[in-house]
């Protein structure tokens, strides 16, 4: 019998044959990831007259699979900009490890400026692009929200290809198609922004976030949310709990199942 480490959970050789491992070796074509494995949802964001709400659940899931509820997806960088993640958690992390970096580099720079939202933005598109032009993207959809150069409410996206977007609400995921909808109701253009006060957009997003968990099967309610203005910089609670949940609704849904009127 072999007791070596490596040959334990394969055939044994005297009965099945010498073991091909041919496939362990490096020798074939160099091959990125193709589909996202461990994956976050929806990201929502919305401005207000003195900046910007954003939220995320915590939940990472491996396919279907709710596997991590603790995964925090909002970055928080310098004191006035913070990151959503969306898409493969692995990829997250490696951007959380480069804004990491630039952070650090800012910190102990001499120029005594340090980047605001739109810069870090400008950025962030810019490693997604390079990355997408080398066949080998991060797949994630990123929501950069936070403060210009002039103390304004910034939010904006860019995706997996490096593309970019600035709106006054803005969501990944599902709450592409269930949260921009509501918060539109809010804030339909940049003019209405002015007559948009903090605890409505507060509520709003929290209003969103119940309605993705009743909704959207990849989604928890725990979630982060974050609040940039000027006066407080940013405000970051990371362990959340959706309230007054109520599945009421449900009675009234047709279609799922056995129906019995």
């Amino acid at each position: 019998m072999n007791h070596f480490p490596q040959a334990w959970g394969r055939p044994r050789d005297d009965v099945y044959g010498p073991y091909d491992s041919s496939y362990l070796h490096a020798n074939g074509p160099k091959a990125h990831t193709s589909s996202p494995i461990v994956t976050g949802t929806s990201v929502l964001a919305v401005k207000f007259k003195d900046g910007v709400v954003i939220a995320a659940d915590n939940l990472a899931s491996y396919g279907s699979l709710a596997r991590f509820t603790d995964v925090k997806r909002l970055r928080t960088f310098n004191r006035r900009t913070v990151v959503g993640f969306g898409g493969d958690v692995s990829d997250m992390q490696y951007l959380d490890r480069l804004l990491l970096s630039l952070d650090i580099d800012e910190n102990y720079g001499s120029s005594g400026h340090d980047l605001n939202a739109r810069n870090l933005h400008t950025y962030m598109a810019k490693v997604m692009y390079k990355r997408r032009s080398d066949v080998n993207p991060l797949w994630n959809q990123l929501l950069v929200a936070g403060l210009d150069g002039d103390d304004q409410p910034f939010l904006s996206s860019v995706d997996l290809l490096g593309t970019t977007f600035s709106s006054p609400t803005l969501a990944t995921g599902f709450g592409a198609h269930l949260a921009q909808p509501l918060l539109r109701k809010i804030v339909d253009d940049e003019a209405n922004v002015k007559t948009v006060t903090r605890e409505q957009a507060v509520d709003a997003v929290k209003e969103c976030m119940k309605v993705l968990f009743y909704r959207d099967a990849r989604s928890l309610d725990k979630y982060s949310i974050a609040v940039i203005t000027k006066d407080a910089g940013v405000e970051l609670k990371e362990d959340e709990r959706l309230e007054n949940q109520s599945w009421a609704f449900a009675e009234m849904i047709k279609g799922y199942g056995t129906q019995t009127v």
